[in-house]
């Protein structure tokens, strides 16, 4: 009954969404007004990282039952957002009633089949070759990889991979197969002395925002414990996330600061909206190298954190979800002729050259393959020139391949500790902000 009130007060205010490419010089704003239901915030988020835009700020309200937010975005190359065709999809998309009402992407890891591919969740822990193995089980299954991606983060691995089968391009829908394929890729994520139990199960049914999945996985395995037994020591590009009280408003104020990257906003929305907590304020701001996000939170039933335990809780879960998609490791993108056992052989050769792959994209459209690779050699030391030279010959005795190396020579400069004035800014900064919304929105 509460589901169909708030779709009644929805259709009878319908979500305004105003796209200004004129009051800022260097990025466009997008400002949305809509009533506030949990995950609006996350939902409208997803749908401008998924158009690859890049959020420079953002200003969060939403309290009273109604949500207000104003971006400034970019596109991947620094540009204002020009196309008409992407600003009509953004217009249409966070206005059309179904946008704030996704089906919940919470439950058990699995796999489903669709018409067009299937598609299989793992999650185990991570060791060099892993990759290489799963993706040579998938070759030897007569498993075509359609799209994929891998994370791994606090030494455990999770991957979403789409496949179809090789000879006819289609789905695989034989429980007998799918059962196999189950039972081979749970022996290889097992490995010998896997501490916890992998899965590899069929997609749960419904919407899966690959990404957010990715985020659930490893939340729901726990890569954010035991996290001070992970990180390397004296490394600057560490995020820092703070939690303190808001005694007048009984908010939980979190901070953060950490390197800037795409995708950022969504990774930390994201955690936030799956560990139940709703966002009323906020403030994102990102300069040349470093993000700073400021949050006024609550949990769903309206407390805000009340004991340590949560507190620290919060803490790891922020800094594990900002850390999974961090780039690590020398960038390799691949580009050539798809064909079948393609990643197997690909895998392989980085393998038998020493290196590790900490995360990876995989897609292929028009019988085109572009993958991307992030890695390091097994010891997590950088990755030699001369080893990117032999494996260009190697790869180029398989097909037609260009193999782009991105080489990062810029030190990442240590995030600044946080101090009061700090904090006093972003309020004021933020207040500001308010009370400039409240103006648009009685003169619009």
């Amino acid at each position: 009954m509460d589901d169909e009130y708030a779709k009644l007060i929805r259709r009878m205010n319908p979500p305004r969404v105003v796209i200004d490419n004129h009051s800022c010089k260097d990025a466009t704003i997008i400002q949305v007004d809509s009533v506030n239901k949990f995950g609006t915030l996350l939902e409208v988020v997803q749908v401008l990282t998924d158009l690859n835009l890049v959020i420079k700020k953002a200003y969060i309200s939403s309290d009273g039952g109604w949500f207000m937010d104003v971006f400034n975005v970019i596109d991947c190359d620094g540009n204002k957002i020009r196309e008409e065709g992407i600003i009509n999809y953004i217009q249409k998309t966070l206005e059309s009633d179904d946008a704030f009402f996704l089906p919940s992407l919470r439950g058990s890891v699995g796999v489903m089949p669709s018409e067009e591919h299937t598609s299989i969740e793992l999650t185990g822990t991570d060791r060099p070759g892993l990759l290489s193995e799963v993706c040579a089980v998938l070759a030897d299954l007569h498993c075509n990889v359609v799209n994929a991606e891998i994370w791994t983060h606090n030494s455990r691995a999770a991957a979403v991979v789409r496949v179809t089968d090789d000879s006819t391009g289609c789905a695989i829908e034989d429980p007998q197969r799918l059962s196999t394929i189950k039972k081979l890729l749970c022996n290889v994520l097992r490995g010998s002395n896997d501490w916890k139990t992998a899965k590899t199960m069929l997609s749960p049914p419904g919407v899966m925002h690959r990404e957010r999945r990715l985020h659930q996985i490893m939340f729901a395995d726990r890569d954010y414990e035991g996290v001070e037994q992970g990180r390397i020591e004296g490394k600057s590009s560490r995020p820092h996330v703070n939690v303190m009280d808001c005694i007048e408003k009984e908010y939980t104020i979190i901070t953060m600061r950490s390197k800037d990257r795409p995708k950022l906003l969504f990774d930390v929305v994201c955690t936030l909206t799956d560990m139940q907590y709703v966002v009323f304020h906020g403030v994102v701001h990102t300069g040349k190298m470093e993000a700073y996000q400021e949050y006024y939170i609550r949990h769903v039933d309206g407390l805000p954190i009340r004991s340590e335990a949560e507190r620290e809780r919060v803490v790891k879960c922020l800094e594990a979800a900002i850390e999974r998609r961090a780039s690590e490791g020398l960038e390799l993108e691949l580009c050539t002729e798809d064909r079948p056992a393609l990643l197997s052989d690909i895998t392989r050769i980085f393998r038998e050259n020493g290196l590790c792959i900490k995360r990876a994209e995989i897609s292929t459209v028009g019988g085109k393959a572009k993958d991307t690779f992030y890695v390091t050699e097994v010891a997590g030391n950088p990755v030699a020139a001369e080893t990117v030279d032999s494996i260009r010959r190697q790869i180029g005795q398989v097909g037609k391949t260009i193999l782009h190396a991105k080489w990062n020579t810029s030190p990442l400069p240590e995030p600044p500790r946080e101090t009061g004035m700090s904090f006093l800014f972003g309020n004021l900064f933020k207040a500001r902000t308010f009370q400039n919304l409240k103006l648009i929105r009685s003169y619009s």
